[in-house]
């Protein structure tokens, strides 16, 4: 009988396993939409401006200095890129807009020259 319990604990401890173990999934601080690329978590967000993209490493927000990249964004047929450059704590893409249902792509080079591809679904 001792048996049987130590199974059906096992069991239900292996249903109730939290997905956090496994890093998660990230949740938009910015009120914005989260992918994920290199361990990194993205936040891709519209602004008056146009875009802006805050990173993020394990839960700690990180400063994106020296990266440099362009944003596209497809809906249908249409597509805007511009240039992502560095605006303190985020990268700033001028004149994009993200309407619902778009994809984007964040085309990022690091300051070590490595190259770091980052698709969004906007909601």
């Amino acid at each position: 009988m001792n048996k049987r319990l130590t199974c059906v604990v096992l069991a239900l401890s292996a249903l109730s396993f939290n997905a956090a173990w496994a890093h998660g999934e990230a949740k938009a601080r910015h009120g914005g939409v989260v992918a994920k690329a290199n361990d990194l978590n993205f936040e891709l967000v519209g602004t008056p401006a146009g875009a802006a993209i805050y990173i993020d490493d394990h839960g700690k927000p990180l400063a994106p200095t020296g990266m440099t990249g362009k944003l596209t964004v497809l809906k249908g047929t249409e597509k805007s890129e511009a240039e992502l450059v560095v605006a303190g704590d985020r990268l700033e893409a001028k004149g994009v807009k993200l309407p619902p249902g778009a994809k984007a792509v964040a085309a990022l080079t690091t300051p070590a020259k490595k190259a770091l591809t980052v698709r969004f679904t906007i909601k």
